[in-house]
């Protein structure tokens, strides 16, 4: 354990960013297996707003450096890919 005032600042200032960091990244998850969900029973209408949903929570993601933008213009691509698949 730290002894000095400042580091024990920074565990706890890391341990509560760590949190947020893992809230953004299950919502994101969530929103994909959503998504993937509405793309294989062929819900369009559904599929279209998850679409979306899945592209602004990737941005993000990105916004709070959680996610590489190359990471997020790869998975944002696989999607437009699927959603395109179902027309």
């Amino acid at each position: 354990m730290a002894n000095i005032k400042s580091a024990k600042k920074r565990i706890l200032v890391n341990q509560a960013k760590a949190l947020q960091n893992q809230m953004v990244k299950s919502q994101l998850k969530t929103v994909i297996k959503k998504f993937n969900a509405a793309v294989e029973s062929g819900d369009k209408a559904a599929a279209s707003d998850l679409y979306r949903l899945a592209c602004k929570k990737t941005d993000q993601a990105v916004a709070h450096g959680i996610l590489h933008k190359n990471n997020a213009a790869h998975k944002k691509s696989s999607f437009a890919k699927k959603f395109n698949a179902m027309a």
